[in-house]
This record gives structure tokens, sequence and C-alpha cells, in this order.
């Protein structure tokens, strides 16, 4: 592809270089050869766009002039992930049911659907046009699917769970998988409490491998439209999370949980049971929250509060043992 037309493809706009330069794919700042655009949206970067290899480079708007062709973008980040679309070209599945998969004869599947060696499909279960499964997928009774469903290998919907369009399961994904729920009887054992209740996901969803999305008891646990959940990411029974939340790899939500819309949990971040996280809340790596946190806010640390603060008492840590000297020294007679 040529260079122009790339940049008309990616709704960039060009500097430098000649719009006949063949483009051929993509790759990173430092991997880049003849042929390739690559990407860098940080200043300190500069440097490395300066000696890159690459044919060309996306950039935002105010980043700095390099003798490389760059292509202007007000969403770099964006135009790049696009670009990646452009060249890559993944698998393409054929229509078809695989001869040793399993489908109960009330199913009904909508037109063009790829299913996969040793997928199960249990009775009553609905599922729109287009729709990939492949090998071992599990799909339980009752079960409601939208249209443009991906489920990757080995992942599950579990019984009446509804899933809307647009949503891609990557491997290993357990949708309505039992809540983690036991009261304790009279003689001091665990009783199972059953989980009735169903995990319904949005439209344009994506959880990615091995992650698990509780049912509920009663009720139902809630993932809203946009949300897209890293690896090993737990959510727990009755929890609701917003539209266009973020949740990172193995954030852990307690049962009951409800999370606001364009929230971001970072990476190993885990919310107490029954809080509410209001929308556009930010909760840094590794923070632990112990209450409700208010809209807009974002927090850091276990037990979390206000990052700013957070980032004043990390500066001071390392100092607390020459401060205690220095006090203690003071307060002999």
């Amino acid at each position: 592809m040529k260079l122009a037309q790339l940049a008309a493809t990616l709704g960039t706009r060009m500097e430098n270089g000649s719009p006949e330069t063949e483009i051929t794919g993509v790759a990173g700042i430092e991997e880049a050869g003849p042929g390739h655009v690559t990407f860098v949206a940080n200043p300190k970067y500069a440097a490395a766009a300066k000696t890159t290899k690459a044919s060309a480079v996306i950039v935002d708007e105010n980043f700095p002039t390099i003798p490389t062709a760059v292509l202007r973008s007000k969403n770099s980040y964006l135009a790049f992930a696009k670009a990646i679309e452009v060249f890559y070209q993944p698998p393409q599945y054929a229509p078809g049911v695989h001869p040793t998969a399993m489908v109960h004869a009330s199913a009904k599947i909508g037109v063009n659907a790829h299913i996969g060696p040793y997928v199960a499909i249990d009775r009553d279960v609905q599922i729109g046009d287009n729709a990939i499964l492949l090998a071992h997928v599990v799909i339980y009774t009752g079960v409601k699917i939208g249209n443009n469903f991906f489920a990757h290998a080995h992942s599950i919907v579990r019984e009446h769970c509804r899933v809307g369009d647009n949503v891609i399961l990557q491997n290993g994904v357990v949708v309505g998988s039992d809540g983690f729920g036991f009261a304790k009887d009279d003689a001091g054992h665990w009783y199972k409490i059953v989980q009735s209740g169903p995990t319904i996901v949005g439209d344009n969803v994506e959880i990615q491998a091995n992650s698990s999305i509780d049912r509920a008891s009663v009720g139902e646990t809630y993932i809203g439209n946009g949300v897209k959940i890293d690896n090993l990411v737990q959510v727990g029974h009755g929890s609701r999370v917003g539209d266009d939340t973020l949740l990172c790899a193995q954030v852990g939500l307690a049962g009951s949980t409800e999370i606001g819309k364009n929230a971001i949990l970072a990476g190993q971040v885990g919310v107490a049971g029954h809080c509410k996280v209001g929308d556009r809340v930010i909760i840094t790596a590794q923070s632990g929250t112990h209450g409700d946190i208010p809209a807009g806010s974002m927090i850091s640390g276990s037990p979390a509060f206000d990052h700013k603060q957070w980032l004043r008492c990390t500066a001071v840590f390392p100092k607390l043992p020459e401060m205690v000297k220095d006090l203690r020294s003071k307060s002999k007679p």
C-alpha cells in the first residue's frame, strides 16, 4: 500500500517522505525497517523516532518534527491500531458445523455460523448470526447470545446467561460460573447457596483469557456495554460493571460490587464486597479498596486513598528511619 493511501485510510496527515513509498507492514519503533510503519506518542521517544529505519512513523499532532515521514493524528494510538488491522489478516472460519460438534435439536443458530470441533451446545440455546465457536466451546442450556459472537477454544457460557452482540470470549473464559456463596450450618459446616441468578453481558464486550464472571445467588451479575476485561480477572456474584469500564489483569471484585461507567481498575486491584465505585474512577495497580469511592476519584494504595496524597506518603516512607532517629536525638534530655 502506498504511503498516501495509508494516510487517507487512517485519517492522518502526511508530512515528509514520498506519497509513493510502499508500506508493507507494521513494526515496533526499534524493530522496524524499510517498508514498515511504526508508532510513537511520548516525546521522550523522539530520539528513537529520529533513528528508526521505518519508512513512516504515526505520531500525535504535537510530536516534534523528525527526518522520517510522519503520519500525524489527533489519536495516534488509535491510528496505529487501525494500521495493524490494515496489514494483519486474521484466520478465516468458513460457515458450517464440524462433525464432532454436539448441537441440541432445540438450539437455534443464526446464519453463517462456524461451529468447530467438539463444541457442545445444549438445549434451548439461541445464538445470532455470524457466530464463531472454536474447538471445545461449551454453551449450557437456555443461553441467549446475540450476533457476531466469537468464542475461542475452551470458553464456556453457563446456563441461562445472556450475551449481547459483538462479544469476544478469549480462551478459558467462564461466563456464569457459580458465585462463592456458602452459609455455615448449626454443625459448623459450610452449606452451598444455590447460585440461581444469571450473568448478563452487554454489547461490544471482550473478556480475555481465563477470566471468570460469576453468576448471582439471586438477581444477576451484569457487565455493561463496551466493557473490556483483561486476563485472570474475577468478577464476584451479583456485581455490576458499568459501560466502557476497563478491568485490567488480576483484578478481583468481591460479591455485590458496583463499578460505574468509564472506570479503570489497573492490575491486581481488589475491591471489597458491597462497595460502590463511581463513574470515571481510576484505581492504580495493586490497590485495595475498603469503601465507596466518589465519581472522578483517582486512588492508590492498600488500603487505598487519594492518589496525590499517596504519592506524597510514598515519597516520605524511605525517609522515616532518619526522621525517627532525628526525633529521638532531639527528645533526649
